[in-house]
């Protein structure tokens, strides 16, 4: 075991429009999956710490939301998130999709090309793409930075040059002891988790405004050895979503309530018995008292 003076340990912070695959790279990296990531917009809300341990190495993730304008009380504190994440890191990393110039909020580029801390551009998707593109992305985004950023073409959902990614990720981090445990992956709780996979389920089974009017509240989360009891309240924000949730005759929150439990059971590796409950509680979205109660 190598002694803590050559311990490295540190913060990289990722950056990007929503659906860039910040999260999906996070989950990649980490080998859990830790983060909503189906494919619609909004779908990380909270910073998501992804740990990352080898023997003589920590690197701690920050998942930030995606940039975007604040509509409502909910989204200006996403947005205070991605801030916060602009003050604590080791590494930067933007992810961008190829093809896309666009940021949504160039503030934030801006405060992070003025910073002193390395930059790393990763352009994901290549795969869906081609050379000539990927040469003028290289060349666009190295006029953009000035030349201080390094930029390297990854595929998350082929894992190319992710390991790579990695690597040079590590070659920056500095010399320090472990900021966490080291068999910890992540600064959220178990509660947490099963509130995020059951969310990730609502945005893949519901097409309309529901998702994004939705929050999860575990009440209870009950391990014992061979099994997982949760309690959890779905909740909406008028009287007409809890009906879409329920679906007729039950049938979509049984659905809801098998799939969110088959991810549970894969990630916790031990059986899990689910209750799924809905209930409306208006405009939840503008109340502050009611944001900080659900970790905004």
């Amino acid at each position: 075991m190598s002694s803590n003076s050559e311990h490295k340990s540190g913060f990289v912070n990722i950056i990007g429009n929503p659906n860039v695959g910040k999260s999906s790279l996070l989950n990649a990296f980490i080998g859990v999956k830790l983060a909503a990531i189906t494919p619609k917009a909004q779908t990380t809300r909270h910073r998501i710490f992804g740990i990352y341990n080898s023997e003589e190495l920590q690197i701690v993730f920050s998942d930030t939301p995606g940039v975007i304008d604040p509509a409502y009380k909910m989204q200006e504190s996403m947005m205070a998130f991605v801030k916060e994440a602009l003050s604590d890191a080791d590494v930067f990393l933007i992810v961008v999709e190829i093809g896309d110039h666009r940021f949504k909020d160039e503030r934030i580029l801006e405060k992070v090309k003025s910073s002193n801390v390395p930059i790393i551009l990763a352009i994901n998707k290549i795969d869906s793409s081609n050379q000539n593109q990927l040469e003028m992305d290289v060349a666009f985004w190295k006029d953009y930075f000035e030349d201080k950023a390094e930029i390297l073409p990854i595929s998350v959902i082929e894992n190319f040059n992710i390991s790579t990614l990695l690597n040079r990720i590590s070659e920056l981090i500095p010399i320090a002891p472990p900021w966490f445990p080291k068999d910890q992956i992540s600064d959220r709780n178990d509660r947490f988790i099963v509130s995020e996979v059951i969310r990730e389920k609502i945005l893949e089974l519901y097409d309309q405004e529901i998702p994004y009017s939705v929050q999860i509240e575990v009440e209870t989360f009950k391990e014992e050895a061979k099994l997982i009891s949760i309690r959890a309240v779905i909740i909406v924000s008028r009287d007409s979503q809890k009906s879409i949730i329920i679906g007729k005759g039950g049938s979509m929150i049984k659905r809801l309530g098998s799939v969110s439990r088959k991810s549970l059971e894969t990630y916790f590796s031990k059986k899990v018995y689910l209750e799924t409950f809905v209930k409306a509680d208006k405009n939840w979205r503008n109340d502050e008292s009611k944001l900080k109660k659900y970790g905004y």
